[in-house]
């Protein structure tokens, strides 16, 4: 079963999860710029990791055999550094329109302050002007309030809710989600957030209808194998098999896709892979044999 991973930082993680997702299934993420642990101080290291989203990380994973897409934006909590949020909202245009790049996000509230509402109107705007999708970011604390003035102030800046996605969803705001609707995303956490049984048991209850699963496994204790392992328990816990399609894959196709940048055929028919190439002079490889594919073991695989 093929599946996609729609919100995962894999510049948090090795290559040998890489490798670990390709071998479950895993054909595609989408990888949102995210905080560091530690505050940024100045916009350069914000340039450089965008860069990075955009360049190093989009040829690492397709030497691993999985299509990698990012969206770009100034996350929440650094929101709250209003005069670095300045320079980061005048770099921001340079790098929405950049070939891989599937929306702003991920955004939204942290703690709801002020300059967390501020930038995060910014960015809507900036999304309606250039026509792009949104992914919003949740707020852990009082999350009901957080998701709930989320999609109003998104609604008040004239997105449509077909063209936002509200991720680190639980089931005290799914429903809400859904009846407005826009796409519900779900990260699966092994302690915190939305776990794999709850999950499955949100599909039972819900359906699939706009519902998304992704990890988001950053650099904290997250699994980067959660999207996988939640479509196996489905299948095990009697979810009908249309319903684990879309909620591990065909949602994540369908609302991400509408950017025009995120397409099925880049990893349906992917190029072949040689580790023995390099992204401005540097490989993927630490000492183990490179991986050459030819052309034609590529169609077949796949085909397969």
């Amino acid at each position: 079963m093929n599946v996609i991973d729609p919100h995962i930082h894999m510049s948090a993680r090795t290559t040998d999860d890489y490798e670990a997702m390709a071998a479950a299934g895993v054909v595609a993420v989408i990888e949102p710029a995210f905080w560091l642990g530690q505050p940024r101080t100045n916009v350069g290291s914000f340039i450089d990791y965008y860069s990075s989203l955009i360049g190093w990380e989009r040829f690492r994973a397709a030497q691993f055999g999985i299509a990698h897409y990012c969206t770009i934006g100034l996350n929440s909590k650094e929101a709250n550094n209003e005069a670095l949020a300045e320079e980061v909202m005048e770099i921001l245009p340079r790098f929405l329109t950049k070939e891989g790049v599937v929306a702003i996000g991920e955004i939204g509230y942290d703690e709801q302050s002020p300059l967390e509402d501020k930038y995060f109107r910014a960015q809507l705007d900036l999304a309606r002007e250039l026509e792009m999708l949104v992914m919003i970011h949740t707020p852990h604390r009082d999350k009901k309030k957080g998701t709930t003035r989320s999609m109003d102030v998104a609604l008040e800046h004239g997105l449509e809710p077909h063209r936002v996605v509200i991720d680190h969803n639980n089931e005290e705001t799914v429903r809400e989600v859904l009846d407005r609707g826009f796409w519900s995303a779900f990260t699966i956490y092994p302690k915190t957030k939305m776990g794999n049984e709850r999950m499955v048991e949100v599909v039972r209850q819900y359906g699939s209808e706009r519902i998304i699963v992704d990890s988001s496994a950053d650099w904290g204790v997250s699994d980067p194998m959660a999207v996988p392992k939640v479509a196996n328990l489905m299948a095990q816990r009697g979810i009908p098999e249309h319903d684990i399609h879309m909620s591990c894959y065909q949602n994540a196709l369908d609302a991400y896709g509408q950017s025009g940048q995120f397409n099925e055929s880049d990893w349906l028919t992917p190029a072949a892979i040689d580790q023995r190439t390099l992204f401005e002079g540097n490989s993927v490889l630490r000492g183990q044999a490179p991986r050459v594919d030819e052309e034609e073991a590529a169609e077949d695989m796949a085909v397969g």
